[in-house]
């Protein structure tokens, strides 16, 4: 991942992006050779892309129970 896709905004990433660049973070998280400098940067990315997820999640359920209650 580049740079500048690192600073991308959230708001532009797919659910499906969001969640693999959380994946990808676990990862690095986990390794024995975290950097412990860019651990806060990482988590701070990762509580981004999980509210991302989460209002991604909410608006297709609200869409959905819209569409059944007008059946």
């Amino acid at each position: 991942m580049t740079k500048s896709k690192k600073v991308e905004s959230v708001a532009e990433l797919s659910y499906a992006d969001s969640m693999a660049e959380i994946e990808k973070i676990v990862a690095e998280l986990q390794r024995e050779d975290c950097d412990i400098d860019t651990l806060a940067e990482r988590t701070r990315r990762a509580v981004t892309l999980i509210e991302n997820c989460r209002q991604r999640l909410r608006r297709s359920q609200e869409e959905v129970e819209k569409l059944l209650s007008e059946e």
